[in-house]
């Protein structure tokens, strides 16, 4: 897990870990924008396959909310649209407030965002005056707490869990306008990605450290985010019959659904469904033999992983 630092973006985050890592291909799971910091999932090789099982995992965020100001962006690097006196706040206000934006809801997505409108960012389109109308998607918060160690008058410091596509930015100037006022997100940092909320984080410095050393940093095995989908063992008939993307048959297998994939020698091969009563179809396999870039030290079995 990257700790993406200040002032960088996910994808110059990135580059600099494929460089390090020596890797020939590489993702990242869930972008942050420049001015946030924070968990920053990278999959290296095969592993870019499951990133969108990462992806749909729940996210926590820690954000301050510089409340008087809006600005065009939503963040504090912005141009200053909208100015408004900020009323007088009581701890208990600001939780009233926050109790009202924990659920399900439905969030537009910001003019200043990576979603694409006929092949163009929306951010492309707001840098050049333009607005289009955005589709409003349903969201989940499922924790909105205050965090601070004071209630001042000009800012607020929050955390929240919340399902993938929330846009912290609009949230902040929803609670905003909510409390009476309006405001911008002042800073943003992610604190985890499940089902990394445990794991630790490195920086780019650490990185670039322990490659120098000849150990590598610590990287997970492709299958460690999948451990909530069954497993099915398949022996080396099965294993050449799926890799050609034929069906199989495993006997005493009931598993329903998708699942984890392993060859004879308990080598992670991929992901499939299955039917229940011994049927499995391959979705997402890995390429074979898999080979890990750069010799990174692995923590468990896997050999095409991510960070």
């Amino acid at each position: 897990m990257l700790d993406k630092p200040l002032g960088l973006s996910s994808n110059a985050a990135l580059q600099k870990v494929r460089r390090a890592l020596s890797a020939a291909k590489a993702g990242h799971v869930g972008s942050l924008d420049p001015l946030a910091t924070g968990m920053l999932p990278i999959c290296l090789g095969e592993a870019t396959k499951i990133a969108g099982d990462v992806l749909s995992g729940r996210k926590c965020y820690q954000f301050t909310i510089s409340l008087g100001t809006r600005t065009a962006t939503g963040d504090k690097e912005g141009e200053v649209v909208e100015t408004l006196p900020i009323p007088p706040l009581q701890l208990a206000d600001v939780e009233a407030v926050l109790l009202r934006f924990t659920g399900h809801q439905t969030q537009v997505p910001p003019m200043y965002s990576a979603l694409k409108r006929d092949g163009q960012p929306l951010y492309r389109l707001a840098r050049a005056g333009v607005e289009v109308e955005r589709e409003a998607r349903e969201i989940e918060i499922f924790a909105l707490t205050w965090a601070g160690s004071g209630l001042t008058e000009s800012a607020i410091e929050l955390e929240t869990t919340c399902s993938k596509g929330t846009y912290i930015r609009v949230l902040a100037e929803d609670i905003a306008r909510a409390l009476g006022t309006c405001g911008h997100v002042a800073s943003l940092r992610r604190l985890y990605v499940e089902p990394f909320d445990s794991e630790p984080m490195d920086t780019l410095e650490s990185i670039g450290k322990a490659c120098n050393t000849g150990d590598g940093p610590r990287i997970l095995p492709a299958d460690w985010p999948l451990q909530h989908l069954p497993a099915v063992g398949l022996d080396a008939a099965a294993t050449s019959r799926l890799l050609h993307g034929q069906n199989v048959v495993v006997r005493d297998n009931e598993a329903y659904g998708r699942v984890r994939l392993y060859d004879e020698k308990g080598q992670f091969v991929g992901m499939g469904a299955a039917d229940g009563q011994g049927g499995v179809r391959p979705s997402r396999l890995f390429s074979l033999p898999l080979v890990a870039a750069g010799g990174p030290r692995v923590e468990s079995r896997g050999l095409q992983k991510g960070i």
